[in-house]
């Protein structure tokens, strides 16, 4: 019996040896290949000109085109920030990227907030507040919308389907003179509903949410909070909403700056220079100048607009994590 057990013994050993020795072969085959198949990839990345995220390498092409476009993109805030500090002087009589003979920043600031009795603030607070109604509300909308018809099936779904991309192919100018007809006659214009109401409605923030919540959110997960006997408000709260926070960011981002940087909705709904935005309102002092008896007040106009845009840096900066991916999500199949 022992010799049976030791013969046995002696049988597995060679039978483990033989699938390690076959298992050692297969890896070192496939090793092979890899090294064959990176090489092959590392050349025709150096035929086409272009990198291969596995196997980063320098393209001079690439690093060229991408810092044009980092020059392109950065020059309007260059020149914002170096002619922030100029006087109206200096402004007008020294070259625009080039320093002025006194330093005026902290001047210019001072009185962009001072000027015309402190204007320049009421029409900061004006736009955070569009901002935070209007532009919170349609990501509130968006979301749930986009939720809703993603993960609900109903008669006519096909057909709002239809609607929201007609919706987001109808550029927002050529519906602002209906819109001010609609609030005339309700008599909602020159006021903040006239900017808030347009505010609310995102073709593309609802389309986006759409998308996203159908890969975002597994149905298989829904399902199993309805077995437990969840609700579909918590449901909605409490599993799906943290899963669509990269979406929500992403819309949020959207919304915010198309409402920030609105223009032409607020200049033919407002004149009362007390419910402007900073877009209008820093045109209205760009144009003081031509009219009878204006004061020129460019340095101010130039400050003003740094000012104006270094929330929307701010914002980026700190959900830029979350927007990147945000907008990739959905682009790997699993």
């Amino acid at each position: 019996m022992s010799d049976m057990n030791a013969a046995s013994k002696r049988s597995a050993d060679a039978d483990l040896k033989a699938f390690e020795s076959a298992a050692k072969r297969k890896e070192r085959v496939r090793q092979k290949q890899v090294l064959k198949d990176e090489a092959a990839e590392r050349k025709r990345s150096a035929q086409s000109g272009f990198s291969n995220p596995a196997n980063p390498r320098r393209s001079m092409l690439l690093t060229l085109v991408t810092g044009i476009f980092a020059v392109y993109c950065l020059f309007p805030f260059v020149y914002l920030a170096i002619n922030a500090t100029k006087t109206q002087g200096d402004f007008t009589s020294t070259f625009g990227l080039g320093f002025g003979h006194t330093f005026a920043l902290w001047n210019n600031l001072r009185e962009v907030f001072t000027y015309q009795d402190g204007i320049f603030g009421r029409w900061l607070l004006n736009t955070i507040l569009y901002v935070i109604i209007g532009a919170g509300g349609a990501t509130l909308l968006a979301i749930m919308g986009g939720y809703a018809l993603a993960k609900f099936h109903f008669p006519g779904r096909k057909a709002v389907f239809a609607i929201v991309i007609g919706a987001i192919s109808v550029p927002g100018i050529a519906l602002a003179v209906p819109q001010f007809l609609l609030f005339a006659k309700l008599g909602l214009t020159d006021t903040p509903w006239a900017m808030i109401l347009p505010s609310l409605i995102s073709p593309f923030g609802l389309y986006l949410m759409w998308i996203f919540s159908e890969q975002a959110v597994p149905t298989e997960l829904l399902e199993a909070a309805h077995v437990d006997g969840a609700s579909e408000f918590r449901t909605f709260f409490t599993i799906a909403l943290p899963l669509l926070a990269p979406g929500i960011v992403t819309t949020a981002l959207f919304t915010i700056v198309a409402t920030w940087n609105n223009y032409f909705l607020p200049l033919i709904m407002l004149k009362e220079p007390a419910w402007y935005p900073l877009t209008i309102g820093l045109n209205q002092w760009k144009d003081q100048a031509s009219t009878a008896g204006g004061q020129t007040i460019q340095n101010l106009v130039i400050t003003g607009s740094l000012v104006t845009i270094i929330p929307l840096v701010i914002a980026f900066l700190l959900l830029q994590k979350y927007w990147q991916s945000g907008l990739a999500a959905g682009a790997v199949k699993e």
